[in-house]
């Protein structure tokens, strides 16, 4: 008889979980479409109909937080952006929140600088400037050491202005490229970009997304964000070298010779001068006092005019399921937040005393890693709303809400695609390469921030 083909038992919990997570969707979908055909069976019992949107709304709400946590929904393929918007959508359909507060609650600010910043990120990568910059390292770094801190100051500095998500895309490639002509283990300085640029970001408003989030809640001046935790960020990149090299002792402790390489790189000098021009003065603006997200805005808007690029080149570089991903999660918490959000739960929540900076920073950094820090932020801010010290409060949110990024792999977007660019080209950096460097990493940054922040 022939051999019947062996199922493993992975496979079957798979098929398990893709069908238990169906069933709960077709059951988040039933209860939303109840909660909206409830004013119109039960015209008479407006309380049902109140507590029905209740429900349906923690339902939604929660579902599509587990979702963006697991970042994905076993059995279907949907990403997060998917997610946020089916969860906007079924807050709508439920009736938690009407569809024109459902287009107030999407913050344009954010929305418009984060595609601002995106568009100038793109003219640099495209015209050359990256690479460029990555051809002149390696003729100038003359040891590995060397190369690191090089590494880690640039994915830092650039991260700090540019969206750390943004640099790392760019960067990843170019430094595995580097590493592997120079004959170097690519992993350190991989996990160099990745931590450098969370770690970078905290400096500024437009580091990274929860950054640009907050700077639009809070209306902090950006000179002041940096002012305040720009320190932070400069002891934090020096740590960060300094673990890396801790941990690779192996690939640093000999005094070795860089062999200099000069890759063939594409450029073209006149957009390259163009587009640092722009950056320039879209940061010079920043710190000028100009909002962010006109000045952003403003800038790639110029960019765009150009006769040596196609515009659509400079719109395949854009993540748009990013700033899908932002407008579904504000519908999502602003539903939430019209619907579950009473005195009572306030109340409770205030028990957790988050006026205290230690508490705040420590209650960040955890939410940062269950559910992802942009989500986190947006779960906190009907709370920091509430506390004194208005700007201060933020500020803590911020700076944890980062810095927590850089605990796991998955603690961040910026990390998830450094080891995805590592993994295409066989490099493996596994869940342990990176927490042994990123955990301690993590808990002495909070350390110095909550400190920083608290004195």
């Amino acid at each position: 008889m022939p051999d019947h083909p062996t199922i493993h038992p992975s496979s079957r919990r798979r098929d398990w979980a893709g069908v238990a997570s169906i069933v709960w969707v077709v059951i988040v979908i039933a209860i939303a479409l109840i909660a909206a055909t409830a004013p119109i069976l039960l015209p008479a019992a407006p309380k049902i109909d109140a507590d029905l949107r209740k429900i349906a709304a923690a339902v939604i709400f929660a579902t599509s937080y587990l979702a963006l946590a697991a970042g994905k929904v076993p059995g279907l393929l949907i990403d997060r952006a998917g997610v946020a918007l089916v969860g906007a959508g079924m807050m709508v359909a439920c009736g938690a929140l009407p569809v024109q507060a459902a287009y107030q609650a999407i913050d344009l600010n954010t929305i418009v600088l984060l595609l601002g910043i995106m568009i100038v990120v793109a003219s640099l990568r495209l015209s050359g400037f990256f690479a460029l910059a990555t051809s002149w390292v390696m003729e100038h770094a003359k040891s590995p050491l060397a190369l690191l801190c090089v590494v880690t100051a640039t994915s830092g500095i650039f991260s700090a202005f540019l969206v750390n998500d943004a640099i790392c895309l760019v960067l990843a490639p170019l430094v595995l490229e580097l590493t592997l002509q120079m004959g170097r283990k690519p992993a350190p300085y991989l996990l160099a970009v990745a931590m450098a640029s969370n770690v970078g970001s905290v400096a500024t408003i437009t580091g990274n997304p929860q950054n640009i989030m907050i700077g639009s809640f809070s209306h902090i001046p950006y000179l002041t964000f940096t002012r305040t935790l720009g320190p932070v960020a400069l002891i934090g990149l020096t740590i960060t070298a300094g673990l890396v090299a801790l941990f690779y002792r192996d690939e640093f402790k000999a005094p070795d010779i860089l062999a200099a390489v000069k890759p063939r790189i594409q450029i073209n000098r006149a957009l390259i001068w163009r587009a640092l021009a722009g950056t320039a003065v879209m940061i010079a603006l920043f710190f000028a006092g100009l909002p962010p997200a006109k000045a952003a805005i403003i800038i790639g808007g110029l960019l765009l005019l150009t006769r040596r690029m196609k515009s659509k080149r400079i719109y395949a570089e854009i993540d748009w399921s990013l700033l899908l991903m932002f407008a579904g999660l504000f519908i999502i918490v602003a539903g939430a937040e019209r619907t579950l959000l009473s005195p009572d739960l306030i109340a409770a929540i205030g028990q957790l005393h988050l006026d205290q900076i230690p508490v705040l920073s420590a209650v960040t950094a955890i939410l940062s890693n269950l559910v992802s820090n942009v989500p986190a932020v947006m779960m906190l801010k009907p709370f920091v709303e509430t506390l004194p010290h208005h700007a201060r409060s933020w500020m803590t949110v911020a700076m944890a809400s980062t810095l927590a990024g850089n605990f796991t792999i998955l603690g961040s977007i910026a990390n998830l695609i450094v080891v995805q660019k590592a993994a295409a080209r066989g490099i493996e950096i596994s869940f342990w390469d990176y927490f042994r460097i990123g955990a301690p990493l993590t808990l002495i940054t909070l350390a110095i921030g909550t400190v920083w922040l608290w004195l």
